[in-house]
């Protein structure tokens, strides 16, 4: 059977960049930006993004359109003859199920508060009221349960239709929505009263609060930022690059998707940041910060009724554009491994991720019990953790190590002529040395470095 193929360029970037384009990135980076130093950070972080998140992208893509298959069997297609590289597909697989396992209830809350703001369930209400809203809801199984089975069952809806009337369609559609919602908030954001304030402390660089907090501390949030926010190792990307053409070179699409992924994330600041200062709000991060904060400064706002309504919508199509995405990958693992259509791949998933993604639903309230990593935590919590702590990190030192080992792996030349097949931007061939001897140590240090924040840093 022939491999399906993107009908335009512009679908495959808007298409990984939704992958990229995460809610841990959106509420996370206005956060974390404004903690460690303002634009000073911001500059670290592009450093960090250019040496390193594109280089180990650009493998991703190249592993995914030379073997034009999944990450399911993507390095058994490359490999050298008695090697084990293939091994990893079954991490990458698992992990993109344990992604899903939790994301799906995240994505349930936005559809959750998304009708929450259009039914004015917020007006009239107290801080304290809105902040008991999210608790509320985190408590009530069915609720959680029943909003996770919607995001389920859309997300394999789409997928179902194919990649270029499914998959490509919607996902285009849903990004040029969700670009030109988040300007519209950026805008009214920052003509707030009084968030000037907040520009300043989102923009201005600030070195006094690098030089007050640990050096390494803000070393590693940049480059942790970096590495993240691409959804970089365990075949996410390279699903994308089976479905396209050799007609452009990967480092010059690669550069493309992480500039629409950090233009996303940097707007989000601009929208989140400004508006806090307005209403003397303190900015915090995380999903408080999201749903038992914003709703309150919604209220204050004039129109804010439609303001959170848009903001909300903003939000359900970052989680579904990178749900869609994700969730093709899976569907590719049975069509790559099995031979499956695309129809049983998308009804069976559908079944296995519904029931794969009730502990977290129910961590919330009826196990909550279980707490992972001691009072507070959820199982949530460990489904993240295995993700961003291990395989993600992991998986790219695969990648790497699967691009630069000569003898053993796929090798630096094929890899390059891969990458720069085609028109656009060149990957530098002279990069072997560093992708080759310090990437796999970087790497190392960002998978050691996540035990040492995660069980001795208080």
């Amino acid at each position: 059977m022939e491999r399906e193929k993107f009908s335009s360029r512009i679908g495959f970037i808007l298409i990984s960049a939704g992958c990229a384009i995460g809610l841990g990135n959106v509420w996370r980076f206005p956060y974390i930006v404004g903690q460690y130093g303002g634009a000073a950070f911001i500059l670290l972080y592009l450093l960090f993004l250019l040496i390193f998140g594109l280089p180990i992208m650009t493998m991703e893509f190249s592993v995914g359109r030379a073997s034009r298959k999944s990450i399911a069997d993507s390095f058994r297609v490359l490999e050298p003859k008695g090697t084990k590289w293939h091994l990893f597909g079954w991490v990458g697989m698992a992990g993109n199920y344990l992604l899903m396992m939790f994301y799906t209830t995240v994505t349930g809350w936005m559809f959750a508060y998304l009708f929450k703001m259009i039914r004015g369930d917020f007006i009239g209400l107290n801080s304290a009221q809105v902040s008991e809203q999210f608790i509320l809801l985190t408590q009530n199984p069915v609720a959680l349960i029943g909003f996770m089975i919607i995001a389920s069952l859309l997300g394999f809806f789409i997928c179902s239709m194919g990649l270029q009337k499914g998959v490509e369609r919607i996902t285009k559609v849903m990004m040029t929505a969700l670009l030109v919602i988040i300007a519209i908030l950026a805008i009214r954001a920052v003509t707030l009263p009084g968030a000037e304030k907040g520009i300043e402390y989102y923009l201005v660089p600030d070195f006094k609060k690098m030089v007050g907090n640990r050096l390494g501390d803000v070393v590693f949030a940049a480059l942790g930022q970096a590495f993240f926010t691409l959804s970089i190792g365990m075949g996410s990307m390279a699903i994308f690059g089976s479905y396209i053409s050799k007609d452009r070179r990967l480092f010059g699409e690669t550069i493309s998707i992480a500039v629409l992924d950090t233009l996303v994330a940097f707007t989000a600041g601009l929208i989140v940041i400004p508006s806090c200062f307005a209403y003397n709000v303190e900015p915090s991060g995380g999903p408080g910060l999201i749903f038992q904060t914003l709703p309150n400064i919604f209220n204050d706002m004039p129109g804010g009724h439609i303001w959170g309504s848009l903001f909300f919508l903003f939000m359900l199509f970052a989680a579904m554009s990178t749900v869609i995405a994700v969730f093709e990958n899976i569907i590719s693992f049975a069509m790559d491994l099995g031979g499956w259509s695309r129809r049983k791949a998308c009804i069976v998933n559908a079944s296995v991720i519904i029931i794969l993604s009730l502990p977290c639903a129910l961590g919330f309230n009826l196990l909550s019990g279980i707490m992972p990593f001691g009072e507070g935590s959820n199982i949530m919590d460990l489904e993240d953790f295995i993700i961003s702590n291990n395989i993600l990190p992991l998986g790219s030192l695969v990648y790497v190590l699967f691009c630069t080992s000569n003898k053993h792996g796929w090798g630096w030349n094929s890899f390059i002529n891969e990458a720069n097949e085609g028109k656009g931007i060149k990957f530098p061939k002279g990069l072997y040395i560093y992708a080759k001897y310090i990437m796999p140590v970087i790497l190392v240090i960002i998978l050691i470095q996540g035990y040492i924040s995660k069980f001795f840093v208080k």
